[in-house]
Order: structure tokens, then C-alpha cells, then sequence
């Protein structure tokens, strides 16, 4: 469960040594009886914690929610007796006992999750030391984990008090002549949240109050400091941070960045100032591979900030084992655990540590900070293994060019004269130079993780661990072996198949190069392309990829192929700048007001009050664009209404996140708040709307989350141990990476459940033989019907091994210069022949995803036999040898006029289906426009050899056709692509690559881009097409290249029915759950949401502006007739009303009015909400169960185009007379229409109708003026459901479910 935020205070604990042993060393020292100045025990002295303050009556319903930002939380007495006692051992803590003397005993709250017991320890860990004379001031850093992982944070200052004479009181300081003596007191100062910075500067502040003042006033000023912390919120993720006075600093509280990463208050530079870039990443190292560190330093504070910061440079890794970054020479024996850890001690147990603690336990890293050295304490070497080499190289390489010195910043610079101002000055500096180390080194994190997404398994929630092996080079593959078995990154697993969109995500995303974009645009086996080959064997230098700009690209010319291997080898050509210019926006500061006597009920709630109006002073002042920094004031105001009692202002403040930023809405805290509400507000919150609409909404969430809250584990892939029916069998090749596709799987299902002889199956592959089972099906009773067909689990054993040898054979094809010239870039060899006679010569023939070639014996040269497309003919035949009949291929290309013959002997069966297949699945590629009917071929081809390579019977060849899927499709019903569509098709896109099954296409988005707007500016300058699947899921594409961009945003769970562009900034969606949600084009996250509509959200559309710079407004309608109007600026609703219709589909604003479409109506509604006109279904369609689908203004020629969802006609209407229709268009072969639109003159339709006698996909394109049909276009199998423009140069169109892709069409 999340943290809920509270006041920057958990407790303040001051530790020293017990009075009377004090009085006892002094009075020794007088007397001469010592020597040697002694060590003491430490002891807990005070605690304060709050709350400090509550009401004089305090009631059950005021401290239910108490005051001082503390939780409500079950607390426990400390007791501190004060006895007089001979001694008390080194070490020991204060504890009662049952012995006889006089006790003073003093109740004081202390917080659950605190112990008291070791704290002593940790304050003083190389124990309290009687001085002399004066010592400096010294601080360091400590951090308490729980048993759950929380982890608690707290800053120590050790300071030397003089021993005052006991016999000398009431305030008299004694006036003995000896030498002086000083103690040590501890001040520990505890949050839940690391500002070790802003800690150590308030404990700053406190001691210059502390030292010139009495020690009888000790302990209120301390409790008076701790009081005033207590009231300092804490700032939420973002860019407003707190700042508060404390005199005589301004101390400032930054906030984190976003929810998912802690507040960074400290400097990070500081490991690079005592470590090389590669003795970095040998810790980075032992982390990721959790191993035993212990760091050690003869500086205490060093200890906790380094190992901190080591916690932040893996981010988004969380470290899962015991964190003690100090341990007291008391607590050595912790390194004797038996689990990984990361802790810290002095420098001079550094022997003690590497002789007598490693030889009890495995092998210890030892960092010394001090030095800056890494060393194993079993060996002089380290036995780590290295970061993979292309991620370490880039490393370094940004290290070097990190300016951490300030004085190289500043020596231009004047001296400044205020305090204040040389701290700002500093801390600006430290922040950005903060921003850049995290960019580093999250850039390091991304590029030895970039890949894992490609060997995830989303369904099943698979991880094929031993195949992202197989794909990493031999030298990285030690450190991925370790690293994969961590539980390190068994949590990182976790997060990436729950698909969380964290900092890791959005860099991954925003540094894949346009090359990658495209290959994973299509689901193709994995192998190395011609360009990966010619960087292996010649190793050019690294080109830098270019963006594509923002024009649409010419869909004529012919691009690089989409099929393609999916493995990237990024690190090979890493960009110098990738992922380093992320836009920082700019930080604000809060300051609260001067802190009121803390310890006085009245005083606090005024300063609430002050707060709560300097916030709202904020928000009004606020500008209404930067909807961030207003979420950022709620929800501050909000937390400050919750501790001041306030709880419906609280709920309001949180209720306006939803319209600002959903991201830091804090689900916890508001049920807690609702939870807690008594009968009166209860009362209260019933009259006001949003509240209650905010309450219902939040208790269903609630109800949801606890109903669906299961930790979802990660599993690695297994082969089956048991025989498999058909949906058993598609997981386990889902989960095996071979393929996602279920109609596929299905045909595999088929090829592998054909009944083979009982006879010993052998294969042999990669230098390997295995034996496989006599067959490879069985049936429950041969004698009943419907007999379930099983794949017998070492028939898929043989089927996989020899599928993943093939893929790793391909890994080390050698080509021959002349034939990497010959070749495209992105072609990749699949399929390679043993060496046979052609009647070009020997040699072996080769097969990409384009051609086939001759691969040359003798002198190794290259012919090219034909491309795919080329074939005219493709045959077995015999060749006469002697006495015998040799088998061979024919091909006869149109290109040439004699036959390419190939003797492939024992392969040729296998070589014609697999050639067939290509060129059926090429041709349906060229004719259809859809590059991923090439790729399915490809990938039935390498199943048929698969198949043909385990079962090696007599029929293994028939049950290698049953993957001829494409050769089949041509045989059995050709499926000529009308010219006519021919011509206007340019090209097919699958949103759905990612799923296992197609999805509906519900609605299209066309955005324009910005030419000069570059891609770290605010927003990206390329256009980009959004596509709306089933589910709330939304695919965004860059239109400059129909490379997908984005592979999903999720919007809610339920359908998309709408979708506008409002501006360049956002999208927003209207979904079936009653929720308009408004996604950020720049950061591609849906963070806001709009609420107010009580049914599915149906039709969106945007305001006409009156002048410049009136206020944008947007329409929005739901289906039971509601309309409101928004201020696109403020989110706020400016008017609504209802119109009385059946269900209510979408509206339009045209010339002053708003166009309100039915099912049964359109109504023509003045901008008050008054009805003008209603246009009725025609006469001749009022008896029939239709209803209208769609219309269209066109208010050039004051015309209005309706449809109708079951009638296979438009009906054109005069505005000036829309009595009747004046014109009906017939649409031949149309079964109903769902959606127009207008491009240049003409409307675009489209609905489903036949083709062949066949339901299809149709799309008409009729002339606005003639109001005839010009085109009638086939291109998809099932219903057009959504249609948009891109800038009247293509018009895009997608399909129901059973087909689910995007054409792109040609306007002329």
C-alpha cells in the first residue's frame, strides 16, 4: 500500500549520556581518578513526536483526524526512568526494573514503527565520547526498513554540550576553575521521507537557538523545533516545491518527480567525486546481481549518501534485501547474514570484516569510499561480472562530459552578501546537475534492459528468460545470467508486464529509432539482418538514424519492408544524445507562512487558515493553462482542509485532480477522509454534487480494487510435461515467443496432430540428435466421435528445439561481400539449402523474406534466382542421373526466359510449399497493400520446416500443408482485389500486432503535425493517427511514417466511442463508462478526466471561436440527450441542457447552432439549449426498425447527408427546407452505413455490403455535386466502422473485429 503523505516530522529523538553516570565521570576527572577519558552508553534522553497540540474539550471526532499532518496511527509509551544506579554498562539503554529506589517516570507518545532500543546505537555509532574541549559539529545520515520494506529516514547532529556541575543549579553555571569537560547530545531528527539536506539545515537552525541558551530550556526549544516541523507538508510529485523560514535559513522541501520515484535532497555527484566510472559499475554490478556489499568510510555521513544515491542510479530497480548503510560496532554481526545486503561501517573494521566476517559467510564486495577502490575479501580480484559492453561504453562516455565542480560554474560570478541567495544559487545548480545524473543513469538501466519487453509474454504473463539469452552477446551473457534469477528483477518483470508507464517506459519508448519502429510493426521470427551482418563482419562506424519529418510520406514509392527481426541491437549504435533532452519544466515555489507559537491549538489552526488562503490566492493566480501546477495547489490545500478538520473542502480540493492531474490523486487518503465522515457532513456532502459523486465513485473503486487486488507473479517458460489439447497447446506456443497469432497456432495445432506410424521418430539439427516419441497424437477412445486431438509434449520438445536451433543457425550465416551488396539493409536469411546442383552451378540456395539466391561453391558468388513477386511458375519435376530420377524444383520468373532448375533432392517437397507459400503470401501483400500478409507467410513457411524437421515420417510433408495457409486461400477462392480499389489503396496497418487476436477499430484520430517543432519541444511536430480498439485501449502512429509510436494507451476499460483533437497539447476521448478522458500528446498519459456526464460519453466537438482570443470551447454529448459545453482552458462545465430523443450519437456546431444527432432525429439546437428545427427518419423508413447512423454538414451548398444504420442509401436535405429529403443516393451492394465524412467534394461512406456474394467492408465515394457514386472500394472483411481525413491528402478507414486493420487511402 501507498504511503500517505504526511508532515515532514515522524518523531525527534535527543540521545546522551545518562546524567548521573555524567556527574559520576566529572566528579572523577576533579579528583584526578582518570586517566583516560571513557566511552559511554548512550541513552534515549527525549522524544517528541507529534501531535503537539489539540483541542482543550478534545472529543472522539476531533482527534480522528488530529492535527500536525500526523496519521492516525496506533502509538506506544516510552517510559524513561531515572534511577540512581552504580554504572550502567557501555551500550545499554534506560530500562525500568523492579528495583528499589526512587523513580521518575514520564509517559511520552512515540510512533509504532519506532525503536528506541537501537537508536541510541545508530546516533552514536562509534559511542558517545567525553571530550576535552570543544568538538565540531557532526551530522550523518541514518535509514530504518521495516519488515514490509517501508523505509524511514533521519538526519543526526552530534554537538558538545560542557558538563556543568551537578552540585551548581537553577541556572547558575559553576564557577570552578578546573578543566572543563564536554558530552556529546544527539539530535535525531526522523521523517518518512529523505530530506537528508533540508534535515541538516534545519538541525542547523536548531543550534544556533541550542548553544547560547540554558540547558533547562533544552528540551522546550527542542520541542518547540519539532513542533514546527510537524506542521510542514510534505509537496506532492511535480514541480511545486515547499519552502519554509527557519531562521536564519529558507529551507526548501523539492518534490519528487513523479509518484513513482522517491524526493532527491541530496547531491548526487558525490559518488562520481570518489569513484571512476567503472568502479561504479562494478557496484551497480553487485547490486543488480545481489550480492554481499559492505561500504566503509572513516566519514559516517558518507556512508548513508552513497548508498543512497547507489539506490537511485537503478531506479527504476528496487533493492529487495536489508539496506543498513550504518552499523554501529555493536552490530557488526548483521554481516554475518545469510542473504544479500548493502550496509556500511567505519573504515577501521575494514580488516575485522574481510578476515573474520567472509570467513563465515560467501564472498563480501567491499567498497571503500574513502579510496575509491572495489575489492572481493576472498581474492584481489573481483569475481563480478561486466555490464554488457555497448551500455558500459555509453556510460562512461556521459560521465566524462558531467561538469560536477561549482566552483568552474560560479567563478564568473560576484561574491553574494545574503546568505539565502549563495544557497538558492547552489541549489539550482545541484538540481539540474541532479537531473542530468538521473538521465544518465536511467539511461544506463534502459540500455541493458531495452530488450526484455521483446521476450514478454503480456496474456500469459511469460518471460522467456532462456531466449533473451540466446540473444545477447556471448560476453554479456554471464551478467544476464546472474542478473535474471535476482528478485531484483523478478520485480522488475512485474512492472513491465502490468505494463506501468514509469520513467524506464517513457525513455525506452522516446530512444527507439525509427528502424526498430518500423520492424516491430510487423511480428516476424528473429534474424539478423543483411545490415546487422555487414556490422559484424565489416564493423562500420554507427550511423545515426534520422526522424522522418513532419510531411505524410509518399505512399507510392516503394519503403523499406516492414518484415524484419524484432531483437534491436541498440547498443551497437546508441545515440550520442538519446534520451538526454528531456524538457525540465520550469520549478515553482510554495512558501508558508511564518510558523505561529506551535505548541498553541488556536495559533496552529490560524496558520492552517493563512495556508489554506495563500493557496487559494495561488490558484486563482495560477494561469488556467498549466493545469499541472493547479493539481499541484489542490492537492497541497487539499492535505492542508484534511488536517485542519476541514474534510469536505478536502474532498472538493481532491475531486478537481481528476480535471487537473489524475496521476497524484491519492486513493488512499480519500477513502480514509470518506470513511471518517460523521453523519453531519455526511448530510452535507449529499447536497453538494461533485462530493457526492466523488464518494460513490471512490467506494466502488475502493470495492473494485480490493476485489481484483492480486499479486500477479511472473513465469518463466516451460516446456509442457503433459499431452496438450488446442487451447492448452495455443498458451504454450503463446508463451514460447514462436508465435502470438491464433488462427496460426490453430493451423500448427492441425499440422502436428497428424496420425504418423508407430515407428521411431529421429531428427537431426545443429549437430544434434534427439529422438522423439512414436507419435505425436493419441485419441481418448478411437471408437466414440468427436475425438480431441493432443499434442504429445515431446513431439513440442523436438518441434521447439528444432525451431530455436534453426533461429541460432541463422545467427551465423556468412555471406560473401558480393551478396551483402546485393541485398536490402533489413533482409534477413531464413531458410539456407545444403549444397545442391543448380543449373547455374553448385551451391546452396537461400531464402529471405524478399528472394530467393545462389550462394556459389568454388569461387563463393551470388546470382539471384527471383523475387517473390516474380514467379510465375513454381513445380516439382525429375531430373535424369544415370539410371535414376532425380526430384527437382522449377521456377519460371516473369524476368527471365529460361527455368531456374535446382536438384534439392530429399528438401524439394519441403522447398515447394515453403516457395508457394511466399509467393501466394507476396502476391496477397502487393494486390492487398499489407505488408503483414508477406510476414505470415514468412512465418508458415519456417513452421512448415519446423514441422517437416521434428516429425521426419512419410507424412510429414502433408502435415506441413496444413500451414499453406496463403497457397491455399489462392487454390481454393482467389481473392482479386477489385482495380478500382487497387489503385486507391496505398497501404495496410494492423493495430493489433500486439494482441493475440484482431480488434475492432471503434474510432480514427488524424492530428496534424507542426513543421519545425522538434520532438523535445512541447509537443512532437509530426502528425500522428490515433486508433480507439476494444477495450479503452488506444494505438497512436506517427503518420509521417505509420510506424506505431505508441503500442498502448489505456483509457478506462470500457469502449471508445469518441475521440477529438482539441489542440496540439491534448486528445480527448469519450468512453462507454460516462468518462472523457484527456490524454497529453507530449507525454502520450492519459492524467485527466472529466466526469460530469452521467451515461456513455457518445459525440465530441469543438467550438467556433467568435474572435482571437475568446475562450475555446468544446461540446460534448451523452446518450440520454445531456449536452455540455466546457472551457477547454479551465475544464470547467460553462453550460448544459438536454434534449429529449433516443439515445443521443454526436453533435456538431455549424454557423451558431448545434447539430444534435438520434436515432430517431437530427435536431438543430440554438446554443441556449432551445430546439430550432427536428428533421424525422423519412417517410419511407418511419415503418421500418432502422434508425439514422450518421450525418453530414455541408454547409457550403446548405445541405445536410444523413444515413441510416440498415439501409443501403444517403438521404440529402436542404437546410432551408428539410422537410423531406431532396435527393436519395443508392449504394450498390450496401447492407448499411455507419459512418461520412467529407473530403474536398466528395463524401467518403462507409458500411458493409457483398462483394462476390460475400459480407465485406465497403467504402463509397460519391460526388458532393452529382451526388453519384464514383467508387466503390473492397478492402477489409468485415464492417468500416470509423473513417477520418489526414489534411484531404488520404482518407483512413477502419474495420470491425473480424478483419481490425487500417487502410490508407489515395484522394484525388
Amino acid at each position: 500500500m501507498a504511503d500517505i503523505p504526511s508532515g515532514l516530522l515522524e518523531a525527534c529523538v535527543v540521545v546522551g549520556a545518562a546524567s548521573d553516570k555524567l556527574r559520576e565521570v566529572h566528579q572523577s576527572h576533579q579528583q584526578g581518578k582518570i586517566k583516560e577519558l571513557p566511552l559511554l552508553g548512550a541513552e534515549v534522553l527525549q522524544v517528541h513526536a507529534p501531535p503537539f497540540v489539540t483541542k482543550e474539550s478534545a472529543s472522539s471526532e476531533t482527534q480522528a483526524h488530529a492535527p500536525a499532518f500526523s496519521r492516525v496511527q496506533r502509538r506506544r509509551s516510552f517510559i524513561k526512568k531515572k534511577k540512581e544506579r552504580a554504572g550502567i554498562a557501555n551500550g545499554e539503554t534506560a530500562k525500568g526494573s523492579d528495583g528499589g529506589g526512587d523513580t521518575t517516570t514520564e509517559d511520552i507518545s512515540v510512533p509504532k514503527d519506532l525503536d528506541l532500543i537501537a537508536l541510541p546505537q545508530l546516533c552514536f555509532p562509534g559511542g558517545l565520547q567525553i571530550a576535552s574541549e570543544q568538538r565540531e559539529d557532526s551530522y550523518h545520515y541514518l535509514v530504518f526498513t521495516d519488515v514490509f520494506g517501508n523505509r524511514t529516514h533521519a538526519v543526526v547532529v552530534q554537538y558538545y554540550r560542557p558538563i556543568q556541575d551537578v552540585g551548581h543549579q537553577n541556572g547558575h553555571r559553576s564557577s570552578s576553575k578546573s578543566s572543563r569537560l564536554y558530552t556529546a547530545y544527539g539530535i535525531c531528527v526522523i521523517s518518512k521521507y529523505p530530506y537528508y539536506n533540508a534535515l541538516r539545515d534545519c538541525l542547523s537552525c536548531l543550534l544556533t537557538q541550542l548553544k547560547p541558551s540554558w540547558m533547562g530550556d533544552f528540551e522546550e526549544r527542542v520541542k518547540e523545533f519539532s513542533a514546527k516541523l510537524a506542521l510542514v507538508p510534505i509537496p506532492p510529485p511535480g514541480q511545486l516545491h515547499v519552502v519554509f523560514n527557519l531562521r536564519p535559513l529558507q529551507i526548501g522541501l523539492p518534490s519528487r518527480e513523479d509518484k513513482d520515484r522517491p524526493a532527491v535532497d541530496l547531491d548526487l555527484h558525490l559518488p562520481f567525486l570518489c569513484f571512476r566510472p567503472r568502479q561504479l559499475l562494478q557496484i551497480i554490478t553487485s547490486l543488480l546481481t545481489e550480492q554481499r556489499v559492505v561500504l566503509l568510510s572513516c566519514d559516517w555521513a558518507r556512508l548513508t549518501l552513497l548508498a543512497e544515491s547507489l539506490m537511485l542510479f537503478i531506479h527504476p530497480l528496487v533493492w529487495q534485501h536489508p539496506f543498513v548503510p550504518i552499523l554501529s560496532r555493536q552490530m557488526l554481526d548483521f554481516l554475518m547474514a545469510p542473504t544479500a545486503y548493502l550496509m556500511g561501517c567505519h573504515l577501521h573494521h575494514y580488516e575485522e570484516v574481510a578476515a573474520e566476517v567472509a570467513a563465515e559467510t560467501d564472498d563480501l564486495i567491499l567498497v571503500n569510499i574513502d579510496d575509491g577502490t572495489v575489492s572481493s575479501s576472498w581474492s584481489d580480484g573481483i569475481d563480478l561480472p561486466d555490464v554488457p559492453m555497448a551500455a558500459a561504453e555509453c556510460f562512461i562516455t556521459r560521465v566524462e562530459g558531467l561538469q560536477v565542480h561549482y566552483d568552474l560554474e560560479v567563478c564568473h560570478l560576484g561574491a553574494s552578501t545574503e546568505v539565502n541567495e549563495r544557497r538558492a544559487q547552489r541549489k539550482q545548480w545541484q538540481r539540474k546537475l541532479n537531473t542530468h545524473i538521473q538521465n544518465i543513469t536511467l539511461e544506463l538501466i534502459v540500455n541493458i534492459f531495452r530488450e526484455v519487453h521483446d521476450h514478454l509474454n503480456y496474456e500469459h504473463r511469460v518471460f522467456n528468460s532462456e531466449e533473451f539469452l540466446r540473444s545477447r552477446e556471448p560476453a554479456d551473457q554471464p551478467f544476464y545470467k546472474k542478473v535474471l534469477d535476482t528478485h531484483i528483477f523478478h520485480s522488475f518483470l512485474k512492472d513491465r508486464l502490468n505494463r506501468k508507464m514509469d520513467a524506464f517506459t517513457c525513455m525506452e519508448l522516446s530512444t527507439r529509432t525509427e528502424d526498430y519502429r518500423l520492424r516491430s510493426m510487423t511480428e516476424s521470427p528473429r534474424r539478423p539482418t543483411m545490415q546487422e551482418l555487414a556490422r559484424k563482419y565489416t564493423s562500420p562506424e554507427s550511423r545515426l538514424s534520422k526522424r522522418l519529418g513532419a510531411s505524410l510520406p509518399n505512399l507510392g514509392e516503394s519503403g523499406g519492408s516492414l518484415v524484419g527481426p524484432l531483437r534491436q541491437t541498440s547498443f551497437k549504435n546508441i545515440q550520442v544524445d538519446s534520451g538526454m533532452k528531456s524538457p525540465q519544466r520550469p520549478v515553482r515555489f510554495f512558501k508558508l507562512p511564518e510558523f505561529p507559537p506551535p505548541l498553541a491549538y488556536h495559533y496552529v489552526q490560524n496558520y492552517y487558515q493563512e495556508m489554506i488562503t495563500l493557496l487559494g490566492k495561488a490558484i486563482s493566480g495560477a494561469a488556467s493553462e498549466d493545469s499541472s501546477l493547479l493539481a499541484r495547489y489542490h492537492y497541497l490545500r487539499g492535505f492542508v482542509n484534511t488536517v485542519a478538520g476541514k474534510r469536505l473542502d478536502a474532498l472538493e480540493d481532491f475531486q478537481n485532480l481528476y480535471k487537473t492531474d489524475t496521476d497524484i490523486f491519492p486513493g488512499e487518503l480519500v477513502n480514509a477522509l470518506v470513511d471518517s465522515l460523521q453523519e453531519g457532513e455526511q448530510a452535507l456532502a449529499d447536497r453538494r454534487p461533485e462530493i457526492k459523486r466523488l464518494i460513490s465513485r471512490v467506494k466502488r473503486d475502493h470495492e473494485r480494487e480490493r476485489a481484483r487486488h492480486v499479486d500477479q507473479g511472473v513465469k518463466r517458460f516451460q516446456l509442457p510435461k503433459k499431452h496438450m489439447q488446442l487451447e492448452d497447446f495455443v498458451r504454450r506456443v503463446q508463451e514460447s515467443g514462436i508465435v502470438k497469432d491464433q488462427g496460426t497456432i490453430h493451423r500448427l495445432f492441425e499440422a502436428l496432430t497428424v496420425e504418423c506410424c508407430k515407428s521411431s521418430l529421429g531428427w537431426h539439427g545443429g549437430g544434434s540428435a534427439v529422438k522423439a516419441s512414436s507419435q505425436s497424437i493419441f485419441y481418448l477412445d478411437s471408437n466414440l466421435e468427436g475425438q480431441q486431438k493432443q499434442v504429445d509434449p515431446e513431439i513440442f520438445r523436438v518441434f521447439y528445439t528444432f525451431w530455436k536451433e534453426t533461429e541460432a543457425e541463422a545467427q551465423e550465416v556468412a555471406l560473401p561481400a558480393s551478396a551483402l551488396e546485393h541485398l536490402e539493409a533489413n533482409e534477413c536469411v531464413f531458410k539456407l539449402s545444403s549444397s545442391v546442383k543448380t543449373s547455374h552451378g553448385v551451391g546452396k540456395i537461400a531464402m529471405t523474406q524478399r528472394r530467393l539466391f545462389l550462394l556459389t561453391e568454388g569461387r563463393p558468388g551470388y546470382m539471384e534466382v527471383t523475387k517473390f513477386r516474380d514467379i510465375e511458375e513454381v513445380k516439382i519435376s525429375s531430373a535424369p542421373f544415370l539410371l535414376l530420377r532425380i526430384p527437382s524444383l522449377k521456377i519460371k520468373t516473369t524476368l527471365r526466359k529460361e527455368t531456374f532448375e535446382v536438384n534439392l533432392k530429399s528438401e524439394v517437397d519441403l522447398w515447394h510449399l515453403m516457395v508457394k507459400e511466399m509467393w501466394a503470401g507476396r502476391k496477397m501483400a502487393d494486390d492487398h497493400k499489407d505488408p503483414q500478409y508477406m510476414q505470415q507467410a514468412l512465418t508458415n513457411a519456417l513452421l512448415m520446416d519446423a514441422v517437416v524437421g521434428c516429425l521426419q515420417s512419410q507424412k510429414a510433408i502433408f502435415a506441413a500443408t496444413k500451414l499453406a495457409h496463403f497457397d491455399r486461400m489462392k487454390l481454393e477462392v482467389p481473392l482479386m482485389v477489385p482495380k478500382t480499389t487497387s489503385e486507391t489503396l496505398k497501404h495496410k496497418i494492423n493495430p493489433s500486432l500486439d494482441l493475440t487476436s484482431p480488434q475492432a477499430v471503434d474510432v480514427l484520430l488524424y492530428t496534424p503535425g507542426q513543421l519545425g517543432v522538434s520532438s523535445d519541444s512541447e509537443g512532437d511536430g509530426n502528425p500522428k493517427l490515433w486508433c480507439a480498439l476494444s477495450d479503452g485501449k488506444v494505438v497512436v502512429f506517427d503518420a509521417a511514417s505509420w510506424s506505431m509510436q505508441q503500442n498502448q494507451v489505456q483509457v478506462g476499460t470500457s469502449r471508445v466511442n469518441c475521440m477529438l483533437g482539441v489542440d496540439r497539447q491534448q486528445v480527448w476521448i469519450g468512453t462507454q463508462d460516462s468518462v472523457i478522458y484527456i490524454i497529453s500528446t507530449r507525454s502520450m498519459s492519459c492524467n485527466k478526466q472529466l466526469r460530469d456526464h452521467r451515461s456513455e460519453v457518445t459525440g465530441l466537438s469543438l467550438g467556433e471561436r467568435s474572435e482571437k482570443y475568446s475562450p475555446k470551447v468544446a461540446y460534448s454529448c451523452s446518450a440520454e440527450g445531456t449536452v455540455m459545453v466546457w472551457d477547454v482552458s479551465t475544464l470547467q462545465v460553462r453550460k448544459q441542457f438536454r434534449v429529449s430523443c433516443d439515445r443521443l450519437q454526436s453533435v456538431q456546431l455549424c454557423n451558431g447552432t448545434l447539430w444534435c444527432c438520434a436515432r430517431d432525429c437530427i435536431m438543430e439546437v440554438w446554443k441556449n439549449g432551445m430546439l430550432h428545427r427536428k428533421i424525422c427518419l423519412p417517410e419511407q423508413l418511419c415503418g421500418s426498425p432502422t434508425a439514422f447512423s450518421s450525418f453530414l454538414l455541408y454547409h457550403e451548398r446548405e445541405q445536410l447527408w444523413t444515413a441510416c444504420i440498415d439501409v443501403g442509401e444517403l438521404c440529402v436535405w436542404h437546410l432551408r427546407e428539410p422537410t423531406k429529403p431532396f435527393q436519395r443516393i443508392q449504394l450498390p451492394d450496401c447492407a448499411g452505413v455507419t459512418c461520412l465524412i467529407k473530403v474536398k467534394n466528395q463524401i467518403w461512406v462507409g458500411g458493409r455490403g457483398w462483394s462476390s456474394g460475400k459480407s465485406r467492408g465497403k467504402i463509397y465515394v460519391v460526388d458532393a455535386q452529382r451526388h453519384t457514386v464514383e467508387k466503390e472500394l473492397v478492402a477489409h472483411t468485415d464492417c468500416v466502422q470509423a473513417l477520418c481525413s489526414a489534411e484531404d491528402r488520404y482518407v483512413l478507414s477502419g474495420a470491425a473485429r473480424e478483419d481490425g486493420k487500417i487502410a490508407i487511402w489515395k484522394v484525388e
